[in-house]
């Protein structure tokens, strides 16, 4: 088996982790699954979640190898 068959984590888990900028104070955008404020600004054009959707969403998407 040469090294071009070793599969790295890099090669097949392509999730791109990118995140919007956190919020300096309110008012805040609302998660848009349950529509609880998040910690990043309302005026980011974007999708937002709130830490415990962006969890489950990361579970969700996980890489399972």
């Amino acid at each position: 088996m040469s090294s071009d068959d070793d599969l790295r984590i890099d090669d097949y888990c392509l999730i791109d982790a990118a995140r919007p900028p956190k919020a300096d104070g309110p008012p805040y955008a609302e998660c848009v699954l349950c529509r609880e404020p998040t910690e990043y600004a309302e005026s980011y054009k974007g999708i937002t979640m709130c830490p415990r959707c962006e969890w489950q969403e990361a579970q969700r998407t996980a890489c399972s190898g």
